[in-house]
């Protein structure tokens, strides 16, 4: 089996999906037949992304939702039970970043605010979500933690965001785990420098010199290129992948480019 159509007809959730990585799950799993419930916090431009998936056939639903308050979470799972009658899948995306700065700079309502939202949230996603798919009984359940590379490494400056994305890998690890015999998957995603709206209207040369330093291939990662691992964690095709966190970063994690002058650089001619 080479193809994704075991995903066709499968209930999921994506939250933060207004935007951004989001954004590119939510359309990437319509386009392949699964029916989506699309949460966000900014209600206009969710909704439009559910009326981009439903003008071309898909099938989806929007809730608003706050993922740092329980009655929130609780609701938007309700929702997709009752809209489609079970859930199969949940990707806990909605996210936040944190101003660049060492620890003791930071405040307690920032840290309380950022966990909140980053890791609380993640983790009450889980737990609603996981529920509702043992309810269901799917036959492919999953869960899809988009963390970061902040997850699996350190980053200067950034102590807040990092540990809680280091929690979401770690909570991941471990629901893996709980819920195997139950065959449900549970998988981080932890991308690296991707486009998104994050850029904001920044000349594109400056893009470009970013990308050069962030990325071994010189080059910011595409949304779809997220998008596309996440499809296939909620496919039959990885139903042995679990545990895991999947880092989609041009190779950034593995070290540093040193540049090197090659002995015969004519073999590129």
């Amino acid at each position: 089996m080479t193809d994704f159509t075991s995903v066709s007809g499968k209930i999921a959730i994506v939250t933060g999906a207004a935007d951004g990585l989001g954004k590119a799950i939510a359309l990437c799993f319509a386009e392949n037949g699964m029916k989506v419930v699309v949460s966000d916090i900014h209600s206009d431009k969710g909704s439009e992304v559910v009326r981009e998936i439903t003008s071309n056939g898909g099938d989806a639903v929007f809730f608003k939702a706050d993922v740092s308050k329980e009655e929130d979470v609780r609701g938007l799972i309700d929702l997709a039970v009752e809209t489609y009658g079970r859930l199969d899948g949940i990707v806990n995306n909605a996210g936040i970043s944190a101003d660049s700065r060492p620890i003791h700079e930071y405040s307690i309502e920032e840290f309380d605010k950022i966990t909140a939202i980053d890791l609380k949230g993640v983790f009450m996603g889980m737990k609603y979500g996981i529920e509702a798919i043992l309810k269901s009984k799917s036959p492919g359940g999953f869960v899809i933690n988009v963390a970061s590379l902040a997850g699996i490494m350190g980053n200067s400056s950034m102590g807040i965001y990092t540990s809680s994305k280091h929690g979401v890998v770690g909570l991941t690890k471990t629901a893996a785990l709980d819920y195997a015999a139950y065959n449900i998957t549970v998988n981080a995603i932890c991308p690296g420098t991707i486009r998104t709206s994050i850029w904001g209207d920044a000349p594109e040369e400056v893009i470009q010199q970013y990308a050069k330093i962030l990325s071994p291939n010189g080059r910011l990662g595409d949304p779809k290129e997220v998008a596309h691992v996440a499809l296939f964690l909620a496919s039959d095709l990885a139903r042995y992948i679990s545990g895991s966190a999947i880092t989609i970063d041009a190779g950034s994690h593995v070290g540093k480019v040193t540049p090197t002058q090659w002995s015969h650089p004519e073999i590129l001619d």
